[in-house]
């Protein structure tokens, strides 16, 4: 389905470059620690970030540099509960020369912008990823059984809805078929791969091939090539 194939790319992309944008992050916090100096702070006011849900808190700090200059600036990091008070004194890491730049010597207003976006970077290029490798694991099985396996008849019994997948609202569909094993007497089922149309009235057969692995029934490919192809 052209939208899976289009996700695929998006997810990889946008992970890839949050990645990409956490190690400038990480080398512009490096840099700064590298150059600054530690002194001590005052929380003078908690500023409020609002969004639709909820109401955060951020320490407004005050504080003097090494040439005495009077600074005041504004946490990057907020929270709710506040994670400081008015009048707390804090530890606060400055540049000489950018002294406004400062920030609180704690873990989140030094690294939460990398954490955070190295968090959601590896998810989406997880997820990208993912519909990538999936699928390409999936055909290199059905490719080894269609090769190595050994070939059933199993009977067919119907077409269902792959509830567990849902792209834009819709869900693909699947061949069920059944097969009992001579050897133990025991039944069978195979779920075919997804397919985006309803193959309903296209099944004009009563026994489906089945490739399977001998040794583990459960490793198996439903061979669907008598189907017509979806154009592209």
């Amino acid at each position: 389905m052209k939208v899976i194939t289009i996700l695929k790319y998006v997810f990889s992309f946008i992970g890839a470059g949050m990645l990409i944008g956490t190690l400038f992050l990480y080398q512009h916090a490096t840099t700064f620690l590298d150059g600054a100096r530690e002194t001590e702070g005052t929380v003078i006011a908690l500023g409020q970030s609002r969004s639709s849900s909820s109401t955060t808190y951020y320490p407004v700090v005050t504080f003097n540099d090494a040439r005495g200059q009077h600074i005041e600036f504004s946490s990057s990091s907020s929270s709710n509960p506040p994670a400081y008070s008015r009048g707390e004194t804090v530890s606060v890491l400055y540049e000489v020369e950018s002294p406004e730049n400062a920030r609180i010597n704690d873990f989140m207003s030094l690294w939460g912008a990398v954490l955070i976006l190295s968090i959601l970077g590896g998810v989406f290029f997880l997820v990208g990823m993912g519909l990538f490798v999936v699928p390409a694991l999936k055909n290199r099985k059905e490719a080894y059984l269609r090769k190595h396996g050994t070939i059933i008849e199993t009977r067919f019994q119907n077409v269902e809805y792959n509830e567990g997948v849902s792209v834009n609202g819709r869900s693909p569909f699947q061949v069920i078929t059944q097969w009992q094993n001579p050897e133990n007497a025991e039944i069978h089922l195979f779920r075919s791969n997804n397919l985006w149309y309803d193959p309903t009235n296209h099944i004009n057969v009563d026994t489906i091939r089945v490739f399977i692995d001998r040794n583990n029934p459960r490793k198996y490919a439903v061979d669907l090539s008598f189907l017509p192809k979806v154009a592209g």
